[in-house]
């Protein structure tokens, strides 16, 4: 059985209560995170793929646009307030890779944290940005874009989970 079977955790869980950290390096070297709780994961062009949502106008978007692959990382519920502060704080105004207190490795140009209990290294497939009008339930765009700024959605071939 591939690794990438082995799932266990219901990816409701993971993603809409645990939360996660999506993370990728520029091409500079420089790393950033955000915390997210939108996404998921399923089956795809014949792959095994996640699919995250990110605004325009965070500071981790820059990273995941240059870099081929990101990572999703998954931690035990000790790190809740960590994911507080990656998902408030923006890198543009300080280091939060190192105050986040996470140790971070790299795994073929993705970044992985040492501290996570589960990271999908998901390589880049699709990238396209949410239209209003494309929106059936009309109650999503008062609800979740009053500015419109529409997400950004990336598919990714999940190709190793740690």
């Amino acid at each position: 059985m591939d690794k990438n079977d082995m799932l266990k955790e219901s990816v409701f869980s993971l993603i809409g209560d645990r939360w996660m950290l999506v993370a990728a390096t520029d091409k500079s070297g420089k790393t950033n995170a955000m915390t997210a709780s939108w996404g998921g994961m399923g089956v795809l062009w014949g792959k095994k793929v996640a699919f995250v949502f990110i605004r325009p106008q965070r500071y981790t978007k820059r990273f995941v646009d240059e870099a081929a692959k990101f990572t999703l990382s998954f931690f035990d519920d000790s790190h809740k307030k960590m994911l507080g502060y990656m998902g408030k704080v923006s890198g543009k105004d300080e280091d939060k890779m190192a105050k986040s207190g996470l140790t971070v490795t790299d795994k073929d140009g993705a970044p992985v944290f040492k501290e996570a209990s589960l990271t999908l290294v998901c390589r880049k497939m699709y990238r396209g940005t949410l239209k209003e009008e494309n929106f059936i339930d009309k109650s999503n765009i008062e609800k979740w874009y009053p500015q419109k700024d529409y997400h950004d959605v990336y598919v990714a071939e999940i190709v190793e989970e740690l």
